[in-house]
């Protein structure tokens, strides 16, 4: 093992300013024409510099510490892993100067449609990318299901997996429902979804908000283009041609079918009832399991589904990861919401559900309310089978001035039951001010 510190005096005793400086500007993700140009060298100047240091510090090693390499790769055998990891492997300190190493090594950083994943380092550069194309081959996929089939396509949970979907050159972007879509047929997909979450006929009007058309004219078109769509007459709704078997049902959602089949035949096992619920009413997998939240159902003591009305125990949301745009400190819990028309209009905003399970919503329906100031109404934190929803901001973003593309800061004091709404942008980043400004 090395020694924690041996790596920080490799780089100041091996390496002048300038290479540091060099070896620094490539970490960051800068060419080696771009670092040319800053410390006025050639390219081929700038890769000598970078191959003679990396040699050298590899020679060094070599002398003080055996088997380095083979530590390396094993800790590599992975898509993408973070640089600290292959320090902590290592037992040094996390330190730009282990790229060289790890250059060294015949790591690299690993590939994507977006460029190099700076600070990730693998053995096997097209893995990530690989992975990535198996994920966006699955499109379109609902929000709850994402992750999932993610992981099932090999994709590293750490990853910033939104920022590189995020990326102009992705094939996929979220929809206004947070969902995955492609982007060269994002109407279609929207639709594809909403059917798959309804699970019965559509008609075009219906069908205009998820596509994002302003006809019906328009919807029909694009529906029409697509084979997964099949037009139903003589009502003229739309269903999924997957749908192989409709018949007329008389549930209007799928929780309603669930308790049904569970009323009839619990307590029955997932797999079983998730069948016989998908015979009555067509419904995918992830839906079904979103709707085991809800306050009518629960799990016996030897895990099948029943009634919590005859004994079953309710079935709790299981903590969702935190995201970025959401923290707790203490008993105050703030969130970034994006503005968008749902937002300018006052509909329910869809919000990441790691808010209601923080807030202890674990089944549906839940909901709490908390006083806002000002004169405003409360605000409701919602949480349903689903989906996690707040409502209403519309108030307050007319108050404050906020557009389309801005962020609204939510704050909610949880030992007051208080709720308090800002301007979240940064002030050379925000639409409203630039705007106002021209």
């Amino acid at each position: 093992m090395f020694d924690e510190g041996w790596m920080i005096q490799a780089w100041h005793s091996g390496f002048d300013d300038r290479a540091r400086a060099i070896v620094e500007a490539r970490a960051a993700g800068r060419t080696l024409e771009e670092a040319g140009a800053e410390f006025r060298v050639t390219r081929e100047r700038v890769r000598q510099i970078i191959t003679q240091r990396q040699r050298s510090l590899a020679a060094m090693t070599d002398i003080a510490h055996q088997g380095w390499r083979e530590i390396l790769r094993a800790v590599g055998a992975a898509p993408a892993v973070r640089r600290e990891a292959f320090a902590a492997a290592l037992g040094v300190r996390d330190h730009v100067v282990l790229e060289l190493l790890l250059l060294e090594a015949g790591l690299n950083a690993p590939h994507t449609w977006a460029g190099p994943l700076r600070g990730w380092w693998t053995a096997h550069p097209d893995s990530l990318d690989a992975a990535l194309r198996r994920l966006v081959a699955s499109a379109p996929l609902a929000d709850d299901a994402f992750r999932e089939v993610a992981r099932t396509a090999g994709v590293p949970e750490e990853i910033p997996l939104t920022d590189l979907l995020d990326d102009p050159r992705s094939k996929v972007a979220p929809n206004t429902d947070g969902h995955w879509v492609r982007r060269k047929a994002r109407g279609r997909d929207s639709a594809y979804l909403y059917l798959l979450e309804a699970g019965r006929p559509c008609t075009a009007e219906e069908l205009l908000k998820p596509m994002a058309v302003a006809t019906e004219k328009a919807a029909r078109e694009a529906l029409r283009r697509d084979d997964r769509f099949v037009l139903s007459r003589p009502e003229g709704s739309w269903v999924l041609a997957e749908w192989s078997h409709l018949r007329l049902t008389p549930f209007s959602n799928a929780v309603e079918a669930l308790v049904a089949v569970v009323t009839e035949h619990g307590p029955i096992a997932r797999g079983s009832l998730f069948a016989k619920v998908t015979e009555l009413y067509p419904v995918t997998a992830w839906r079904l399991t979103q709707c085991l939240l809800n306050d009518q159902i629960g799990e016996t003591t030897d895990g099948l589904i029943d009634l919590v009305t005859r004994g079953a125990q309710p079935i709790e949301e299981a903590e969702p990861a935190q995201p970025a745009t959401m923290a707790v400190h203490g008993d105050v819990l703030g969130a970034r919401i994006p503005v968008d028309r749902d937002v300018l209009r006052g509909s329910g905003v869809r919000v990441n559900s790691w808010l209601t399970w923080r807030l202890g919503l674990r089944q549906a329906p839940m909901s709490r309310t908390f006083a806002s100031f000002g004169g405003h109404a409360p605000l409701t934190v919602r949480r349903g089978t689903s989906f996690a929803q707040v409502s209403s901001l519309r108030r307050h973003a007319l108050e404050l001035g906020v557009v389309d593309g801005c962020v609204l800061a939510l704050v909610l004091n949880l030992r007051e039951g208080t709720a308090q709404v800002h301007h979240g942008c940064e002030e050379e980043a925000c639409p409203a001010r630039a705007t106002s400004s021209t």
